[in-house]
């Protein structure tokens, strides 16, 4: 009498059998990740223009071919891993430059003399815009005094993504215009800024010291599409003394020796953050990176002066409306104040 009992695989098998081929399809997954990264830092950071795209061809087609015909699944993970180093370590040799054909708003790098209480900052910017466009680019010494330091804000501004949005922080003085900082991509002659080639070495870090005439109106006034959100710090006069010798440090840094600007690593909230030594940082949170969502984050660890619920705080301290109708008038940075929530009057 013939057995027709029917066979199968014990469980516990298939089960080694599935995990292995996760396990396998996991690994390389995160391969060519960078190797993906890696082809497009040759197509965007190749020194000779005119042979990126073919080297960056180069590149991807021998990743692929070792995946299809190098029989042993070790040694052609290997072949990714090498190649990854490979243009790893020739990347990490770009060096970021202070002289190249900059456009003429961050043509000056600015830096700091510190002499007991007084502050001398060079190379302020304050253009004269006719549109985003059409300025004339100025550049001037201010001096300030750590003892007239009267408070911290931030302009927080959004051009379209609630996702995402760009930081502006403002110390204001009692005896001194108000002086800006807005961390940059310092672009050249020709460039516009991009997501993604921020993620490469395409553009160098710039801290654009400025007057708020010029790089808050800026936004409220002559960009279309850009809703900017004033907020007052609660800080201590010592507290607030630290932040601003921490730009200047930063500043300084910059002006004697360049470096690159990331999307994910050297940005406008990253850069910030980096000021504080690792065990003054503030915690790590998501949405430092989605930046978007940074007020509701400072607003939620209590930093901003103001005692309403958050959308009621942020309705009240939207500024666009009140900039422009100040318009020209030397006393901007008063007028973008008038009946914001927590400001000092």
């Amino acid at each position: 009498m013939s057995d027709n009992t029917p066979s199968f695989t014990p469980k516990p098998k298939r089960q080694r059998h599935f995990l292995r081929a996760l396990g396998l399809f996991l690994c390389w997954f995160a391969l060519f990740i960078p190797v993906v990264w890696a082809t497009a830092a040759i197509c965007f950071d190749f020194s000779v223009p005119s042979l990126r795209l073919p080297l960056a061809l180069i590149f991807a087609v021998a990743m692929l071919l070792a995946f299809i015909f190098v029989k042993s699944r070790l040694r052609a993970m290997g072949v990714f891993v090498g190649g990854f180093i490979l243009v790893l370590a020739w990347w990490f040799t770009l060096k970021p430059s202070n002289q190249r054909n900059w456009q003429p708003d961050v043509s000056q790098t600015a830096w700091s003399e510190i002499n007991g209480d007084e502050i001398t900052l060079h190379n302020v910017r304050n253009c004269d815009y006719v549109t985003e466009t059409n300025y004339t680019a100025r550049w001037e010494t201010r001096k300030v005094r750590l003892s007239q330091m009267t408070g911290v804000d931030v302009a927080i501004t959004y051009w379209g993504s609630p996702w995402m949005a760009h930081p502006i922080v403002s110390f204001q003085f009692a005896d001194a215009l108000p002086v800006c900082f807005s961390i940059e991509t310092r672009k050249e002659i020709g460039e516009s800024y991009s997501a993604v080639r921020g993620l490469f070495r395409q553009f160098e870090l710039i801290y654009i010291v400025a007057d708020e005439r010029d790089v808050v109106r800026l936004r409220t006034n002559y960009r279309q599409g850009e809703e900017v959100y004033l907020y007052h710090f609660k800080l201590t006069p010592d507290q607030a003394r630290d932040r601003f010798l921490g730009y200047l440090r930063q500043i300084n840094a910059l002006h004697q020796r360049p470096r690159w600007y990331n999307a994910i690593t050297a940005n406008c909230t990253t850069s910030i953050r980096a000021q504080n030594a690792p065990s003054e940082r503030v915690p790590w949170n998501w949405r430092i990176l989605l930046n978007g969502k940074l007020d509701e984050m400072m607003y939620h660890r209590g930093l901003f002066a103001g005692d309403l619920p958050v959308a009621e705080l942020k309705q009240r301290v939207h500024i666009n409306q009140r900039a422009r109708a100040t318009g020209q008038s030397l006393t901007f940075s008063r007028d973008i104040r008038d009946g914001v929530p927590g400001m000092p009057r």
